[in-house]
């Protein structure tokens, strides 16, 4: 796994993951910005790590759902390095008679012991989550 980040101008830079492009930057004083902070990218690296998990565990208890997303919020240090310090995932499944134990189990498999993402962030945030079935 690799990416090259090259800096385009300003505070912007253009990632190549695999294959991928993403744009980043900070917002500038006029409040326009060329791509995403990259303190949110990896929030989003987070969410999609633990949804990956969470459908792929779910697939194998055979738990049919119509819909995932996982929002996910942070509170990061007021010192620098700003460090995230608290993390909160909210798993949000679409589907009806959705059995609670299952996706508290998948959510918790991902949390504990597949998402490194998870891993990783948890070394310096405390990390929460909640479930919200929408039938």
């Amino acid at each position: 796994m690799d990416a090259t980040v090259t800096w385009t101008s300003g505070m912007a830079f253009q990632s190549d993951l695999e294959g991928h492009r993403v744009s980043m930057d900070v917002p500038g004083a006029d409040g326009s910005a060329a791509g995403a902070r990259p303190k949110a990218l990896v929030l989003a690296g987070l969410g999609g790590c633990t949804g990956v998990d969470v459908v792929s565990i779910l697939d194998k208890m055979r738990v049919p759902f119509e819909g995932l997303s996982v929002e996910v919020q942070a509170e990061e240090s007021s010192d620098h390095p700003k460090v995230f310090t608290r993390i909160h995932l909210r798993y949000r499944f679409k589907g009806r008679d959705l059995p609670l134990d299952k996706l508290q189990r998948a959510v918790q498999l991902s949390q504990e012991k597949y998402c490194g993402v998870s891993a990783m962030l948890g070394k310096t945030a405390v990390i929460t989550s909640e479930i919200v079935i929408e039938g």
